[in-house]
């Protein structure tokens, strides 16, 4: 009985790493300190003024489909407890005026008017933005014409400078345009046109990235620099803000954390220094995920069911759910482990058996936990729908593999899987699943090849899939240290891995050395690549075989 003892005290001992792993990056930190301690206990303080986007999940201009005026009031009346003005970038955000009901919760209004290449719509934006001038000339404060028209090159700037001059002459209000700051310098020439230059400093998506340590301080030294360029001039912060998710660039690592660092620290500066500034934005913006990414639908101060985010005092979590999820990846630990118990009741490496159940099962829940987070659309859901189960069929694919109740089946290359695939495909029929394992296997490992090109040819909006390839890693992981037989390798699985390792070789050296997400992710990709490469070397070798053609 003694010696039986540490045997039942091993899940429990698993399932507390798990919540542990769950916990250490995920505790609440409270950021303060430094220039933060300035704003510490400020809670009830009011931001000057929030980008203003009234769509949910599921809404998006791009589609036409708009909140309700209801909608719109809610939020407003939210905005209203927190901020003192909330800054539109065209004169139309659904089926209501955004001025009437700034004008109803007692707040300012910076009245966009987008510019496009389209010269008709501006037209008709350029007139609806003067009669919202004259109609609400106590709520808007100030009116925007254009934002970063200049960076997108959708007008030239003397014509920009002419729209300007038009609404100028029309409205009382002081007028403004918008860009990033870099803009302002190349094209100095609008200074003169406006009231008011609001620059956008964004420092997570400078050409050479601002990690959240030098991300205030490189605000303010821009700022210095503006004034210093256009002496005498009004100068506002258009955009500033931090996201909370999505890829890394360089040390600039999108966290609710950093989030809440930057604002804390940025708070701080505009008080003692008496900015003017608007903060890029109140809420999530789904939407904004189909041209930006992960990280484009991550810059609230609420989130999209509109829950707040980033406190200004106290502390705050990466991840508020950590202990569902932790609770989630327990439980997936558990049904692996009961999994093998009914298959293979005799199975000798109970320990090992055990540890690697609940190793998967804490991969389970982190992939399903980051799903769930980012189903912006359609295309992500199906993702989801697809990825997630796949990963659950190979975690138990992978347990009972371990615990011998799945002999391997070495006649299966990545050629049988793809015929398996073509069948599926032009048949519509199912074909035999023999060597379902390593059907599964090179499945992910063909669709991380696809992936990692796409990551090394168009990066700048796309994630590294980490949570999405969590199981296969630790599968491939696990297979490393074992002796099983190995079928010969076909043409498609050593192109797969080839082409993994090498677009992940050139990841690293497109995203550099600070990126942490990208070298945890391309060290898995490697991984994932790496039984296969070592097959491959040892075939080629004297007296190997070769690919099988």
């Amino acid at each position: 009985m003694h010696r039986s003892a540490p045997a039942w005290l091993l899940l429990p001992f698993l399932a507390a790493l798990v919540a542990l792993a769950w916990y250490l990056p995920n505790r609440p930190q409270n950021p303060a300190g430094g220039a933060a301690a300035q704003v510490a206990g400020s809670a009830a303080q009011k931001f000057s003024s929030l980008s203003f986007g009234p769509y949910r999940r599921g809404e998006s201009p791009l589609t036409n489909s708009f909140p309700t005026a209801a909608q719109a009031d809610q939020d407003m009346a939210l905005i209203a407890t927190v901020a003192h003005a909330t800054r539109t970038y065209a004169t139309y955000d659904g089926p209501f005026e955004t001025a009437s009901l700034a004008q109803k919760h007692g707040i300012g209004l910076w009245q966009g008017i987008l510019l496009s290449g389209n010269r008709a719509d501006n037209e008709r934006e350029i007139a609806r933005g003067i009669e919202l001038a004259h109609k609400y000339p106590q709520t808007i404060t100030r009116v925007i014409v254009g934002n970063e028209v200049l960076l997108r090159r959708d007008l030239p700037v003397d014509e920009l400078i002419a729209d300007i001059d038009r609404v100028k002459a029309a409205v009382q209000q002081p007028v403004a345009y918008a860009d990033v700051w870099e803009f302002w310098l190349k094209f100095p020439q609008v200074a003169p046109h406006v009231d008011i230059m609001l620059i956008h400093l964004l420092p997570y998506w400078e050409d050479i990235p601002f990690g959240i340590g030098r991300a205030v301080p490189h605000v303010a030294d821009i700022y210095r620099r503006i004034q210093a360029a256009f002496p005498g001039k009004t100068i506002a912060v258009g955009e500033t803000g931090w996201p909370s998710r999505g890829r890394a660039r360089a040390d600039a690592v999108p966290s609710r954390v950093n989030e809440t660092i930057f604002l804390r620290r940025f708070l701080a500066l505009a008080n003692s220094r008496h900015f003017d500034y608007n903060l890029i934005e109140a809420f999530d913006q789904d939407w904004k995920y189909e041209n930006e990414g992960i990280v484009g639908a991550s810059w609230g101060i609420f989130d999209s069911a509109r829950r707040s985010k980033i406190p200004l005092a106290g502390p705050v979590s990466n991840d508020p759910a950590r202990p569902a999820h932790a609770a989630l990846s327990i439980v997936a630990g558990l049904l692996l482990a009961a999994l093998w118990r009914m298959a293979a009741p005799g199975a000798t490496n109970r320990a090992g058996l055990d540890t690697a159940s609940m190793a998967l099962g804490a991969a389970l829940g982190f992939a399903a936990a980051t799903a769930w987070a980012t189903l912006y659309d359609g295309h992500l859901m199906l993702a989801a729908a697809v990825n997630i189960p796949a990963q659950i069929l190979l975690a138990a694919l992978a347990v009972l593999r371990f615990a011998g109740a799945l002999p391997p089946e070495p006649s299966r290359t990545g050629a049988a899987t793809t015929e398996m695939v073509h069948a599926l495909l032009t048949r519509a029929r199912l074909p035999a699943l023999r060597g379902l394992f390593e059907d599964v296997m090179f499945l992910f490992l063909w669709t991380a090849a696809v992936m990692q090109m796409l990551l090394v040819c168009d990066s700048r909006y796309r994630e590294f899939p980490l949570s999405s390839f969590a199981v296969p890693v630790l599968v491939t992981v696990a297979l490393l240290g074992t002796k099983s037989p190995r079928a010969p390798l076909a043409r498609e699985d050593v192109i797969a891995a080839a082409t993994l390792a090498g677009a992940a070789v050139g990841s690293v050296v497109l995203e550099g050395p600070y990126n942490m997400q990208s070298l945890v992710w391309n060290a898995a990709a490697v991984v994932l690549a790496a039984p296969t490469l070592m097959q491959t070397i040892r075939t080629a070798g004297p007296g190997g075989a070769g690919p099988v053609t």
